[in-house]
């Protein structure tokens, strides 16, 4: 379990799920796709739904890059977290958000997985969450050209690494859309 104190729940937290993110990004329909199943199981389990949106001097905000992919919708009740760096807890309210909700477990879901996905695993894990990776639910564009391994690999990788991640105190795992549960194992 995690190492927060009486933060029982599960949050889905979907980062950056932006036009100007996932335009060129690897299966994106697929990866899109699993989110929204995602985001239907979370909502029919009553667990929270987070929304982390990216914006920096490339990404404007209220730009149409900077806009949620329309494949997406967000519930006006869910959680918005603006961030401008690659982990989501820098320089943000997500602690205060989950705190508020009692949230000490997160499934990971979004783009990309070379940045802001791997940053906010590592974020979630060094402040005391459980988390996990969706595999089939995070993508990335191609970056060969500036010497990194194809999306593919990127993305085997990062969940290869993740699935057997450790922490004292805390867990991580990587696992399927379809193996989501919003309830940990134990409960």
């Amino acid at each position: 379990m995690a190492t927060l104190p009486d933060r029982p729940n599960t949050a889905l937290l979907i980062i950056d799920v932006q036009n100007g993110v996932v335009q060129d990004a690897h299966d994106r329909d697929a990866v899109i796709a699993n989110i929204n199943t995602l985001v239907s199981a979370a909502r029919k389990e009553h667990a929270p739904v987070v929304w982390v949106q990216h914006s920096d001097e490339n990404m404007v905000r209220d730009s149409d890059a900077w806009q949620w992919v329309p494949e997406l919708k967000r519930d006006d009740s869910e959680s918005l977290v603006h961030k401008s760096w690659g982990d989501s807890f820098e320089e943000t309210e997500l602690e205060r958000v989950l705190a508020e909700r009692g949230i000490g477990r997160l499934i990971v879901a979004g783009a990309q997985t070379d940045g802001c996905i791997r940053s906010t695993l590592h974020g979630a894990i060094t402040r005391g969450y459980d988390v996990v990776l969706v595999g089939d639910a995070h993508t990335t564009e191609d970056l060969t050209e500036y010497g990194a391994p194809a999306p593919a690999e990127v993305i085997a990788h990062t969940n290869l690494y993740w699935k057997y991640h450790a922490a004292p105190g805390r867990s991580a795992d990587t696992v399927s859309t379809e193996e989501v549960t919003f309830t940990p194992s134990g409960t």
